[in-house]
């Protein structure tokens, strides 16, 4: 059997023998042909990002594993940093590395796979609205206790609503409820949850609104993903109504949250926050009610005595009116004593006016006044005497010293004074020119000359 099996074999066509090489290159072009463009969804591992800028890493599931890369000129684009651990979702190539035959995926694009995607995108949102003061303490406003009318935002049929009725209930049921049903998760849910919001500004008045609570229950985070959307976070923000935010269980935190003017960590920790305990109602009603009564049993005893006292003292009219008399008697007695003493005091002070006036009438002053005016007059006419005495003989001082420096007297001594054109006196031969015209005083006239010739005397040297 194995003869002919051996000669039948030999026979047949030889098989054409391929190069390592050619059969990954084959392999290669087969799988980038039919795999030219793939997303798969995995752990990754073994990464690696050597000097060139590539990253190298594994691709795994719980059953197998798949090696990829990614070029330098592809990963810039990467907006975050992937490491080991971290659930991807990639979309390449699907190729063979020739040199050592591997089966691998030339990455094109990366991102976070399901939370890890929704938690970057969650941090990216927190961080600009954030920076735009969406948190700021400064424009929420004040949650008050014992609200009226809620108005309650969240699904009509979920846990959430059933658990804050409850508590409404349990607590002050006198609290109005409005519920505006909306959808909590899934593409409908971040319209509905904002127009919401927007619909119970519109109405609060019309209603009476006081506050509003949106939440739902605990979840995923992909679950809360409504509560973590931007245009659902402006619209609490802008909200005129007081909103209290309680959206999953105490270790939840969603944008909502963050934007809303209080955070509640669960639906039934919000309607205990907005209801007053009926309780504490009762318990203060029942104090105040024992207040009164106490009030109102020591007042009637006060009161009680002072009837008592009033009766004790009462005394008959006619006691009285004579009690009344006798006052009125004793206020004369006093009323005549004030009278008389004032009248005494009057009569004395009358008295030491006069005598104050008699010591200052004018009829007594006058002799001494005339006797004191005449020496005065006698004395002004003796210094006047004196005085013009004093200023004749000063007169004549002052003629004497005049006339001693008259131009006159000098000229009655046989000297005469020469004056220019001018009339300015001649004292220089220089300050007279030939033919110049002199007026010469003398004194008994006066001369008119023309200079002829001037002489200087000689100098003594």
């Amino acid at each position: 059997m194995i003869l002919a099996d051996t000669a039948e074999a030999s026979v047949a066509e030889p098989a054409k023998v391929l190069s390592v090489s050619s059969l990954n290159q084959m392999a290669k072009s087969l799988l980038e042909g039919h795999f030219s463009q793939v997303a798969v969804e995995g752990e990754i591992s073994n990464f690696a990002n050597p000097a060139s800028g590539h990253w190298y890493f594994t691709l795994k599931d719980k059953k197998s594993q798949l090696r990829c890369a990614m070029f330098a000129g592809r990963n810039r684009l990467i907006r975050f940093n992937p490491k080991n651990g971290d659930q991807l979702v990639v979309r390449g190539q699907l190729s063979v590395y020739p040199s050592r035959g591997d089966y691998q995926l030339i990455v094109s694009q990366m991102e976070e796979a399901g939370d890890g995607a929704l938690r970057r995108t969650f941090e990216e949102l927190k961080q600009r609205l954030q920076a735009e003061g969406l948190f700021d303490q400064v424009h929420k406003q004040d949650i008050q206790e014992g609200y009226h009318h809620v108005g309650i935002i969240t699904s009509a049929n979920g846990a959430a609503i059933r658990d804050m009725v409850s508590v409404f209930g349990r607590r002050f049921p006198a609290t109005r409820l409005t519920i505006f049903p909306v959808s909590v998760q899934g593409p409908e849910a971040t319209v509905e949850i904002g127009a919401a919001v927007t619909l119970a500004n519109a109405l609060a008045n019309t209603l009476g609104l006081q506050a509003l609570v949106v939440g739902r229950g605990g979840g995923s985070l992909e679950d809360l993903q409504a509560f973590n959307e931007e245009s659902v976070a402006r619209t609490i923000f802008a909200s005129e109504l007081p909103v209290i935010s309680a959206v999953g269980h105490e270790i939840d935190f969603t944008i909502a949250d963050l934007v809303a003017d209080l955070r509640a960590p669960t639906p039934s920790a919000a309607a205990e926050l907005l209801s007053p305990n009926q309780l504490d109602y009762l318990e203060r009603l029942q104090n105040m009610q024992q207040r009164l009564s106490n009030s109102a049993g020591q007042d009637l005893i006060r009161r009680a005595e002072r009837l008592t006292w009033i009766v004790k003292h009462l005394r008959r009219p006619d006691k009285r009116l004579e009690d009344h008399a006798q006052n009125l008697d004793r206020l004369e007695l006093r009323l005549q004593r004030v009278l008389r003493n004032r009248i005494r005091q009057a009569t004395a002070q009358l008295s030491f006016q006069q005598r104050a006036l008699i010591t200052i009438n004018p009829s007594r002053k006058l002799p001494e006044q005339r006797i004191h005016l005449t020496t005065l007059s006698q004395r002004l006419a003796h210094l006047s005497d004196r005085l013009l005495d004093q200023r004749r003989e000063k007169l004549a001082s002052v003629g004497r010293n005049l006339n001693a420096v008259s131009p006159l007297a000098v000229l009655n001594r046989g000297f005469s004074i020469s004056l220019g054109d001018s009339n300015q006196v001649i004292r220089h031969t220089v300050d007279v020119t030939p033919g110049q015209t002199l007026i010469t005083k003398l004194p008994d006239g006066t001369i008119h000359s023309i200079v002829t010739e001037t002489h200087q005397n000689p100098s003594d040297d």
